[in-house]
């Protein structure tokens, strides 16, 4: 039976628990969501949005890519909770440290999946997770990365200068209507990353409600080529429904009118 991808679809995956220990001492949860048969084409850990104003490795972007990518596109999704952040996962150990100490977090992310043995590992970072790629991201063992609605607000120039220094690739998806950093702005500070692609997506608001689909899509078309999009939107097999009431009062939606300082200029 054919039935639409909704919101709470849950596709077919081989996912687990994990938890990351961070060079600090700290224990972090998350989950890894991995194709059901075959090896991944590629990697996402994804770093989530600002966790005092609800981001999580729930929020809904990234239950989407979890739920979907590994079925739809062949890929490894890995998420998880940074310092003193909370979900229906459980609470990763610490205290939140405005980008600071985050830089172990990041760190543990990548080593487990180097040491899993995760191919063409990206970082996909959304709002606050952007500055966490951007500031600690910039690793051997990473491929590229990929950021939505990225304010720009804890790095500083000199961390830009350094990916464009890289070379790697990195590609900002920046909603057209976003609250702290809109695409002309964006192309203007990311230039000095000489390889950056910026793509101002029309009618998106910073929190992608109602664009996730186009999220995805813009994605894999960076992170597995070959893979036809925009990816389906019916699923042709056993599909399962994700409990939305346990994301009901979790989703960084529900923090849309709680204010967050503007980006920082250098």
């Amino acid at each position: 039976m054919t039935n639409q991808i909704r919101a709470n679809s849950v596709l077919p995956a081989h996912r687990e628990d994990i938890e990351l220990h961070t060079a600090d001492g700290l224990t972090l949860v998350g989950e890894l969501a991995r194709p059901e048969s075959g090896e991944p084409v590629a990697t996402l850990v994804c770093l989530h949005p600002l966790p005092t104003h609800g981001g999580m490795m729930d929020s809904h972007v990234f239950r989407k890519a979890a739920w979907r990518l590994p079925a739809l596109a062949g890929l490894a999704v890995l998420r998880f909770n940074t310092r003193g952040t909370s979900s229906v996962r459980g609470t990763s150990e610490g205290e939140f440290s405005s980008a600071v100490e985050e830089k172990y977090d990041v760190a543990a992310a990548i080593e487990y999946a180097e040491f899993q043995d995760l191919p063409n590992i990206w970082l996909l970072g959304w709002s606050f997770g952007t500055d966490l790629t951007l500031m600690h991201g910039l690793d051997p063992a990473v491929t590229g990365a990929i950021l939505l609605s990225p304010p720009l607000r804890f790095l500083s120039e000199s961390h830009l200068t350094a990916w464009g220094g890289s070379g790697k690739p990195v590609t900002a998806l920046v909603p057209e209507f976003d609250d702290y950093l809109r695409p002309p702005e964006a192309r203007e500070r990311f230039a000095a990353i000489p390889q950056a692609e910026v793509v101002g997506v029309p009618g998106a608001k910073h929190l992608w409600v109602g664009d996730a689909e186009t999220v995805l899509d813009e994605v894999v078309r960076r992170v597995a080529p070959d893979v036809e999009v925009p990816l389906p939107r019916t699923w042709d097999g056993p599909m399962e429904s994700g409990d939305m009431n346990a994301y009901a009062n979790r989703t960084v939606a529900a923090f849309s009118d709680v204010p967050v300082p503007k980006p920082l200029r250098d």
